[in-house]
């Protein structure tokens, strides 16, 4: 399901996403060149790409802290069948793996890539959702591997640990040299000290905006797979009414939206459903 809305939506998803990641990117530069001058700056910039290649276990890492268990094909044939047939909606060169996850809340996520996918489904997921909104699951986490969402990610939290890091250094930095500055009359910048104690904060921030954005993009990729906005918009109510019940119980209330990895539940059936209206018009 295809449409002018869905293709505009995803354009700004796009436009969003090189936007936040190229923020975090900038940020980190600047500390590194503000700390340590040009080598700093070869670090930022290299730094996430050498991570990046030594980080090829993260995945199977995930899936073991989760007690993800494989998902044999005999034990659930039907899934099976809707999984792949998605996959090659998708255009992904292999067929994911699926793991089972020993938990009675209603998730899923993806690990791995494009290239060597994976799904896990909690058992409490497989035990309440129709067929029509698993398969609007099973469609947004294949979106997610189809558009190397987890790379971005996992590249958007190797940048955010670096800035972390310069942060610290330069915030003992600092501390260090305040005597010096005392005794010679220099001043330190008050920006640059600004700067150090906010960096991490402002790259936390980013970060949660980028999940944000991945999300919507998801849910938009996935229902030109399934064709069907009303399976993943059910799908998204029940995961939100178990979401909200235990999270009122605990907290009494919910982070405002700008703290959360995800958007708004009502904000993403929103968005389903006028596309779904424009594809009605059509």
């Amino acid at each position: 399901m295809t449409s002018p809305l869905s293709t505009s939506h995803r354009l700004q998803n796009a436009l969003q996403t090189l936007a936040l990641l190229a923020a975090m990117a900038a940020l980190a530069g600047y500390l590194g060149w503000t700390l340590f001058g040009q080598a700093g700056l070869w670090a930022a910039a290299l730094g996430p790409v050498f991570a990046l290649l030594g980080n090829g276990g993260s995945s199977e890492m995930i899936l073991r802290l989760t007690r993800a268990r494989p998902l044999a094909p005999e034990h659930a044939p039907g899934l099976y069948r809707l999984a792949g047939l998605l996959a090659e909606r998708a255009r992904l060169a292999r067929m994911p793996r699926l793991y089972r996850v020993p938990a009675p809340a209603l998730n899923a996520f993806a690990a791995g890539s494009r290239d060597n996918p994976a799904i896990a489904l909690t058992d409490g997921l497989l035990a309440s959702l129709e067929p029509r909104e698993l398969a609007g699951v099973l469609a947004h986490e294949l979106s997610h591997l189809r558009s190397n969402d987890v790379w971005v990610m996992t590249l958007a939290a190797v940048v955010g640990r670096m800035t972390s890091l310069m942060s610290l250094f330069g915030q003992i930095l600092f501390f260090i040299l305040i005597p010096v500055s005392l005794f010679t009359g220099q001043g330190i910048p008050l920006a640059a000290i600004v700067l150090l104690i906010f960096a991490p904060t402002i790259s936390g921030l980013l970060q949660l905006a980028l999940s944000r954005t991945r999300e919507f993009d998801a849910d938009i990729a996935a229902i030109e797979l399934t064709g069907d906005p009303r399976g993943l918009a059910a799908a998204l109510n029940k995961l939100e009414r178990q979401r909200s019940g235990w999270m009122q119980r605990i907290f009494m209330a919910r982070a405002p939206g700008w703290l959360q990895t995800h958007p708004s539940t009502a904000e993403r059936i929103r968005r389903l459903m006028e596309i779904e209206r424009e594809h009605a018009l059509a």
